[in-house]
């Protein structure tokens, strides 16, 4: 194996597993940002031994296994030195304090980790910053797409995040009673990023990345299970289980986008399908319950034809009034265009256009591109969608915006 073929390998392993991995690590050192530095070294050390001793046959449990054994050795380091303190006394914070066992308690590294990351000592910006960091494996520049703010602010609260947890020596551990409740609005808005991240990627060559779809739905399960009596924790469920049923049919066979108009139906998992109808039961009228019951009318609707927009519309007019922002302002117009027509909605989408935080958004040029096309606005159209194609850094979303520019060449 060439250094490029393992170095590929490295870090292909390491993008899926690394949350798995600092999770793992932090477990035994309790201290997110050493956690993360040792699955680093995990990344070097599977950098060094690869390439002559070739990929293991489960790379992941070979970078876990690294990063949990140099924990361990930290740790150790860490015991001498205590024992050569113990004549002046030995702190009790130095001794990590018993987890509960009860019916609440959960082992899920995982878990851990994203409840360790939403403590309330941080702000909520970065505590979905760090835990889209540590958790969902996303770059830098990822997590400011997904904000829609500059790198450097995101780089800030990553970095301070990390200092603020290990000053101010945050256990880590699932929390219990009122400590859980306050913190699960962060932990379901965090849940919920890295599942769009994995459902619709910023940036790459992939439209999708499944494992994060695949761990912030776990996620999303474990904290319904936990938590019978929030409606949002189900809420959220639902909402992811019934987008997952539909991930199967986003790409075609050469991973190009397929268009929610041509998608094959009866490939939609039906299994998800039902999981999110039963959770949907259970949720309320929060923002994520709003979303599943949206989610629920394209599930519901055998044809795309036989959406009933005009439903759609009204959930999101609700969407709105809990959860302002721009981009909910931009899904609504879309529904709206499909329920009245499109020359309603491209008033509204050319309003966005003034909101700073769309900017740079390519979905805002795709949607106006497409309103524009259905009014027979050719010309137009075709500059939105290269404009939108110039914006989006992933190259299979670029790939389909330059297809529909291209398909209205010669129009007016």
């Amino acid at each position: 194996m060439t250094e490029r073929e393992a170095a590929t390998a490295v870090e292909t392993v390491f993008r899926i597993e690394s949350a798995r991995i600092i999770a793992a690590a932090a477990r035994i050192v309790r201290d997110v940002g050493i956690a993360e530095e040792l699955a680093q070294d995990a990344l070097v050390a599977a950098l060094e031994r690869w390439p002559r001793e070739g990929v293991p046959d489960n790379p992941g449990a070979w970078l876990t296994a690294t990063a949990k054994h140099r924990a361990v050795d930290l740790v150790r380091r860490r015991e001498v030195y205590a024992r050569k303190l113990a004549e002046v006394g030995r702190s009790a914070r130095d001794v990590p304090p018993p987890e509960p066992d009860g019916p609440e308690s959960i082992d899920d590294d995982l878990l851990r980790l994203i409840f360790t990351a939403c403590h309330p000592v941080l702000s909520a910006r970065a505590r979905i910053a760090l835990t889209l960091r540590l958790l969902g494996g996303l770059t830098t520049p990822e997590i400011a797409r997904a904000f829609l703010v500059p790198e450097p602010t995101v780089a800030q609260r990553i970095v301070r995040a990390k200092r603020t947890l290990a000053t101010a020596d945050v256990p880590f551990e699932v929390p219990y009673g009122q400590d859980r409740a306050r913190r699960l609005s962060s932990v379901l808005e965090v849940i919920y990023l890295i599942f769009n991240e994995g459902y619709a990627a910023t940036a790459g060559d992939d439209l999708l990345r499944p494992q994060l779809c695949e761990d912030a739905l776990r996620l999303a399960r474990v904290l319904a299970a936990l938590m019978p009596a929030e409606p949002e924790a189900h809420g959220l469920a639902a909402l992811l289980e019934l987008q997952a049923s539909r991930t199967a049919t986003r790409t075609g066979p050469d991973g190009r986008p397929v268009l929610l108009a041509e998608q094959n139906r009866a490939r939609w998992d039906g299994l998800l399908i039902r999981r999110g109808f039963e959770a949907l039961q259970r949720a309320g009228t929060g923002p994520y319950s709003v979303q599943a019951a949206i989610a629920a009318c394209h599930a519901k609707a055998r044809r795309y034809e036989d959406t009933d927009w005009t439903t759609i519309a009204a959930l999101y007019e609700r969407l709105l009034a809990l959860s302002p922002s721009p981009v909910v302002a931009l899904n609504r117009a879309v529904a709206l265009s499909m329920a009245r027509g499109p020359a309603a909605a491209l008033e509204l989408v050319d309003g966005l256009t003034r909101e700073p935080a769309l900017r740079d958004y390519h979905l805002l040029p795709s949607v106006r591109g497409d309103l524009l096309a259905r009014l027979g606005r050719t010309a137009e159209a075709r500059a939105e969608f290269e404009r939108a194609a110039g914006l989006t850094r992933n190259e299979r979303e670029r790939e389909l915006l330059l297809e529909r520019a291209a398909s209205l060449d010669g129009g007016g």
